[in-house]
């Protein structure tokens, strides 16, 4: 199974890429955190499971959750992006 993740389009002109980097790395948590509710990639049989998966697994979901997130995501960062800045074309 291969995946090919495309990045999204950045912006001529992102006033804040600060607070944009931010979002996406609070939607890329978000994401990790419910893909590690789902169960996805808990492998079972003689070469599955054990401390080590255990120890690592959560590094590949951060992993799929930032591709997620540079893919598009499910729209969240940009939510938090507008929250973040908004009233700053206010003088706030």
């Amino acid at each position: 199974m291969s995946v090919t993740i495309t990045p999204k389009p950045t912006l001529a002109h992102d006033p804040r890429p600060d607070l944009r980097r931010k979002a996406e790395e609070l939607e890329a948590a978000f994401l990790s955190e419910m893909l590690g509710h789902t169960g996805l990639g808990s492998a079972s049989g003689p070469f599955g499971g054990g401390i080590g998966e255990q120890q690592f697994a959560s590094f590949l979901r951060d992993e799929q959750a930032t591709g997620m997130v540079r893919s598009g995501g499910i729209g969240l960062a940009e939510q938090f992006y507008r929250s973040l800045t908004k009233g700053m074309d206010d003088g706030l």
